[in-house]
């Protein structure tokens, strides 16, 4: 009987942290996400391609200073500042 509960407490605990990351709801494509894409010509910004999820929407970038270009093919194109510390290597 204590076996089977801490079983129980134990999936409980796996099941919470799961959909706490969110990776596993991204992956199922029940919340939204974003990508990365490399600006076509600059080396001061860089896109985000983000596509909607089933549960919400399509992730709202514009607290980071980013602008909506378009929606095309399911995915809202967004065109972002760099950041100062960016690791991103200019090609």
């Amino acid at each position: 009987m204590v076996f089977r509960m801490f079983l129980a407490a134990t999936l409980v605990v796996a099941v919470m942290l799961a959909v706490k990351d969110g990776r596993l709801l991204r992956d199922a494509g029940l919340t939204g996400s974003c990508s990365s894409v490399p600006a076509p010509g600059a080396t001061h910004a860089y896109w985000q391609a983000c596509k909607k999820g089933r549960l919400d929407g399509r992730p709202d970038l514009s607290r980071q200073g980013c602008k909506a270009v378009a929606v095309k093919q399911g995915l809202e194109w967004w065109r972002c500042p760099a950041s100062l510390g960016s690791s991103r290597a200019a090609s």
